[in-house]
């Protein structure tokens, strides 16, 4: 990125329903302590307040004209964006005052970063359910873990380019409506660095049901097969602690019929050891919720993270079959995506 002392950064916030969270998430850019800022709110044919909601703050609207997903609400922020910085936040998402400065200090520092990624706190935007308080911390300890340069994987939420890059790399692929960020960060790879980093940062307000945050990471586990199992991901991917920890919690369950099945009472340590197993591969984890939170919520933290590791499984176990028996599915991350359409 060529430096300037302060270039026009375009704040591009999709949005589709989520009116509720907005007005915290516009206002968080308009106190950014950066001030060279242009915000371009686009709105995803919202049928709630959303709309008013940015009005009420003096924010400029664009339409995608139908409801079309996530990455074309982008792509269209990008046609009309003018900054020399493209800073990408979801609508759920309050920044930090000096994330977009720190972004652009970033990026300005080393000519190689082609993007910096940013982190969620500790804490949901609104601390109105568990498990919420569980989706935000599991994953701000996960990008705290992986700070630094990163592969193979890209939270977009709070992402900036500059915009030489992003011609390069853009645009967002209209179909990965769930894994967009892999697709985008297999195009930055070969020739950028990407930077991961809590200096920016964000409330996140994430799911608030335990139903629909099993449903997100069945999907998105799903539908991230074909990309995990290319070959110079796959040998890594099979190998983490992640995969080993969703494995462990699968095999807790399919071992807990076997004592009823065999008639066999030894048997019953089975399940006991394969969630012991389970436990010891996060163990660092479990150590750092039970060392930031309350021992009950500690509990929850566990019981909740192995029902979501049993999505994994499962929805890694479906997306398999799939990749076995469906030539477009296998594709799905397939050359040629460089300049993939809108």
């Amino acid at each position: 990125m060529t430096s300037t002392a302060a270039p026009l950064v375009s704040v591009i916030i999709p949005n589709y329903n989520y009116g509720d969270v907005l007005k915290l998430c516009l206002k968080s850019v308009l106190a950014q302590t950066y001030a060279n800022i242009e915000i371009l709110y686009v709105d995803d044919c919202s049928t709630d307040d959303s709309v008013e909601v940015a009005r009420s703050l003096g924010v400029r609207v664009l339409s995608t004209g139908r409801n079309s997903g996530v990455c074309v609400a982008r792509n269209l922020g990008v046609e009309h964006a003018r900054g020399d910085v493209l800073f990408f936040l979801d609508s759920d998402v309050a920044l930090a005052p000096d994330a977009v400065a720190e972004a652009v200090r970033l990026l300005q520092s080393d000519p190689k970063i082609g993007a910096v990624s940013g982190n969620y706190e500790p804490i949901p935007l609104r601390r109105d359910s568990l498990v919420k308080e569980y989706r935000t911390l599991y994953r701000h300890y996960w990008y705290l873990v992986a700070e630094g340069p990163i592969k193979g994987f890209l939270p977009v939420a709070i992402i900036a380019f500059p915009r030489a890059v992003w011609e390069e790399v853009g645009p967002w692929t209209a179909e990965l409506t769930q894994s967009e960020g892999t697709d985008v960060g297999e195009r930055l790879a070969s020739k950028w660095e990407v930077l991961l980093t809590s200096a920016v940062r964000g409330r996140h307000d994430d799911d608030a049901t335990l139903r629909v945050a099993l449903r997100k990471v069945f999907t998105r586990t799903r539908v991230h097969v074909p990309f995990f199992l290319q070959p110079r991901y796959a040998p890594g991917v099979i190998g983490s602690p992640e995969s080993r920890a969703s494995l462990a919690a699968a095999l807790t369950v399919a071992t807990l019929p076997v004592p009823l099945l065999t008639g066999a009472a030894w048997t019953a340590v089975l399940p006991v050891l394969t969630f012991l197993a389970y436990l010891a591969i996060d163990w660092r984890m479990y150590r750092f919720v039970f060392a930031s939170r309350t021992a009950a919520f500690g509990l929850f933290f566990v019981g909740v993270h192995f029902l979501v590791n049993v999505t994994i499984a499962l929805g890694a176990g479906i997306g398999i079959l799939q990749w076995l028996t469906s030539r477009s599915f296998r594709r799905l991350y397939g050359t040629g995506r460089e300049k993939a359409p809108a």
